[in-house]
């Protein structure tokens, strides 16, 4: 079982950035690819974006296609979502996950306790 653990959130303007970042420990970070998630106060958590175990692959939902990236640094069992153009509508506790195998965009666990991200001026 991996352990996750979610930080860099905060509160930005619109049009800010941010980098979240997730430190994993436990078992091997080997083989896991990395997913994070946002879940707005109501609502159900969705998936943002995924990156493989290589970092070769990545996937992202379609609203925060060229506005955010995930990265990761396996060295330091750790993963990235560099947030840029944060809109209102990015507000959310965000998550990150670990998935087994290949690359997807469902079936990920070992969730962290999240980092909130409010977007607001």
């Amino acid at each position: 079982q991996v352990q996750l653990v979610e930080s860099g959130g905060g509160l930005v303007q619109p049009g800010g950035s941010l980098i979240l970042s997730c430190v994993a420990s436990g078992r091997t970070f080997c083989g896991y690819a990395m997913g994070w998630f946002c879940q707005a106060s109501g609502k159900e958590r969705k998936f943002v974006a995924a990156i493989s175990w290589s970092g070769d692959n990545t996937v992202y939902e379609d609203s925060v296609k060229g506005r955010f990236t995930i990265t990761r640094d396996n060295a330091k069992n750790t993963v990235y979502l560099q947030m840029n153009s944060l809109k209102a509508e990015d507000t959310a506790l965000y998550y990150c996950g670990a998935r087994l195998g290949l690359i997807g965009t469902t079936n990920f666990g070992s969730w962290g306790q999240g980092t909130q991200v409010t977007v607001s001026s």
